[in-house]
């Protein structure tokens, strides 16, 4: 297998992107040349002889465009030469741009024999599934743009008359484009059943539709039916917090004054209060267990006369004694 060579790859990058700039040039000059003569076909009532030398254009319009970014994209080659010189696989910043180069080589091979070269040092560099993998576009790297503008599909009848009303316009040529061409491409443009609304128009109610059964699906058989179930997670405790009281209503169409009384009535009479002297149950006073003190207890409790404080005063200081 020969060996990659670097420098070779380095000049005919540099010559690519030469010989690149020279056919843009060539193929925008012939395209303004070709609008000339779509003018004038017009302009004598051959529209047929114009719509086919359209279709001519827009091909080379579209390989122009593809020209520029394989240009771009050998440029972008010699600015990270190093960074491609350098790794053995290809770098993921570098995918696309060798994969587009390495697809698009055998395409444009006629008229820039350099990117034959580029190719073939590619795939010494980076290997053979590789270099297949991006022919065939295997890994979607190829850029996309580069694909469609080297198409072989047919050119869009809307594209085309696009292209008609602008050189009418251009060269001042009078030309009414065929408003077919536009709804086969583009069917939104179909206007709609019916745009205007007229209020004096009856207003239906809307009816839902009656609600259907799903349909019966058939039981699915149970693949688990010799383990036990599981019980699952417990239910959640709803806690509910204290529930805050009434609010107080007053069941009377209007309110009480402050005696609760109703207004227009006499307030409720109240019981007269206590006067003069009344007797209480108190407990009785423990009786002193002294011999001493009994038989003078027993004479005043007898005589029922009146208490004797000093009497009582030295009781109490006996009872503390005792304790």
């Amino acid at each position: 297998m020969p060996n990659f060579k670097s420098e070779k790859l380095r000049t005919n990058l540099r010559l690519a992107i030469h010989r690149l700039k020279l056919m843009e040039k060539k193929k925008t000059e012939q395209a303004l040349k070709a609008r000339k003569e779509i003018a004038d076909y017009i302009k004598n009532h051959r529209v047929e002889r114009a719509r086919i030398r359209v279709e001519h254009i827009v091909r080379e319009d579209y390989l122009v465009e593809a020209l520029e970014v394989v240009e771009l994209y050998c440029d972008l080659l010699l600015a990270r030469f190093g960074l491609l010189e350098q790794k053995e696989y290809c770098d993921d910043t570098l995918a696309e741009a060798v994969a587009t180069l390495i697809w698009v080589a055998p395409r444009l091979s006629a008229d820039i024999q350099e990117l034959t070269v580029v190719s073939h040092q590619l795939e010494i560099k980076f290997g053979k599934p590789f270099a297949q993998q991006a022919r065939s576009n295997l890994a979607n790297t190829v850029n996309p743009k580069v694909i469609h503008r080297l198409g072989v599909e047919p050119i869009k009848k809307s594209l085309t008359e696009n292209y008609l009303v602008e050189i009418a316009r251009n060269y001042k040529v009078e030309y009414q484009p065929d408003p077919t061409a536009f709804l086969e491409d583009d069917v939104s443009l179909e206007p709609p059943e019916k745009l205007d609304f007229n209020p004096q128009d009856e207003v239906k109610p809307f009816n839902p539709p009656p609600a259907t059964a799903p349909p019966h699906t058939a039981a699915q058989p149970n693949h688990y039916a010799g383990y036990a179930a599981y019980p699952g997670p417990p239910p959640p405790v709803v806690t509910q917090g204290p529930v805050a009281p009434p609010p107080a209503t007053n069941p009377l169409p209007y309110p009480t004054g402050p005696s609760g009384a109703m207004p227009g009535q006499q307030p409720p009479e109240l019981p007269p209060p206590p006067t003069g002297h009344q007797d209480f149950n108190l407990p009785s006073v423990p009786s002193n267990n002294m011999p001493e003190n009994s038989a003078s207890s027993s004479s005043d409790g007898g005589g029922g006369g009146d208490v004797d404080f000093d009497d009582l005063t030295r009781r109490f200081e006996q009872l503390k004694k005792k304790k």
